[in-house]
């Protein structure tokens, strides 16, 4: 079943990059923390909506305990918000979604979880696959990067490189966390609640964060006009339904969901040929198919 999760959240969070692609616009200063302001503002709507439907036994203090996990994705989102205002997706994609290798990786170190031969060479091809396909020329490109001065590119490309470092802590420490009711840090949780208890802790604290922002871009002056922020709303109602797939996701392999979750990019870069009418090489292509066998070879590996 968590494959079917794996699946469900990386075309949810592939579709969410679309809109977010629309609504990171790059002459508009504040944008990225308009963007935060409408996920957390989604994203709390839902969690008022779990408390108050399922009995799922939320303990408050679950708030601070799942903290580290839910500062690690809340930067690390804010940083990509950022940098996608002034370089484009092709670039900065590739680049974030290595997050889910570099997780893979820690679990293995750390969490002594097991691959299997096929599996790593699955994962490698999943990866080629996504750089390959990033790093290609997009044609459809807006060239953001060249409307920005030298200092401020050079910060923006510095923003997919924290992201994928500060997600892939993120969904180690996810792993950690949901891997075993018996040792996760959280508390009350048992078999049936701890994804939801995870998950609600995840969104009150992005929810808090967006009241901040709010606050600040007001005090700066800065309007937050409802009807302007659809596409920013879109993308935050797309990445709030894949956090929640998400977190069922990781409670199965998480050393084999977090690379094939990393594919976002290239549903995301599919969605954009398809609505943005952005054109694809025959080399994307090629490479999407490798990103394409790799989850389907792992799909066979782990229903085995």
């Amino acid at each position: 079943m968590w494959f079917i999760f794996t699946l469900a959240t990386t075309f949810i969070w592939g579709l969410a990059e679309l809109f977010y692609k629309k609504g990171a616009l790059p002459n508009e200063k504040y944008a990225h923390l308009k963007i935060c302001i409408s996920v957390g503002a989604v994203m709390g709507l839902h969690a008022l909506f779990t408390l108050l439907t399922k009995d799922i036994g939320y303990d408050p203090v679950n708030l601070l305990r799942y903290l580290p996990v839910s500062l690690f994705y809340v930067i690390s989102m804010a940083f990509s918000f950022f940098g996608m205002r002034f370089i484009e997706e092709s670039i900065s994609d590739p680049i974030e979604n290595t997050s889910g290798a570099i997780a893979a990786l820690l679990c293995v170190i750390f969490l002594h979880e097991k691959l299997s031969i096929p599996s790593v060479i699955a994962i490698l091809i999943i990866a080629v696959g996504i750089v390959g396909v990033g790093f290609l020329e997009n044609t459809g490109s807006t060239n953001r990067s060249a409307k920005i001065g030298r200092k401020m590119a050079i910060i923006a490309f510095a923003m997919p490189f924290l992201y994928a470092l500060l997600d892939a802590f993120g969904s180690f420490f996810d792993i950690y966390y949901l891997d075993d009711v018996a040792t996760t840090p959280l508390i009350g949780v048992t078999e049936d609640t701890i994804e939801e208890v995870a998950n609600t802790s995840y969104e009150l604290t992005f929810f808090f964060v967006a009241i901040i922002l709010y606050i600040f871009i007001r005090a700066k002056g800065v309007k937050y006009e409802l009807p302007k922020q659809r596409d920013k709303i879109l993308a935050a109602i797309c990445e709030t339904a894949g956090q929640f797939t998400y977190v069922f996701a990781l409670s199965g392999n998480g050393a084999i969901a977090a690379p094939i979750i990393s594919a976002v990019c290239v549903v995301s870069l599919l969605l954009s040929r398809i609505f943005l009418k952005e054109k694809l090489t025959a080399k994307q292509y090629f490479f999407i198919f490798l990103v394409i066998v790799g989850i389907l070879t792992l799909a066979v590996i782990e229903g085995d």
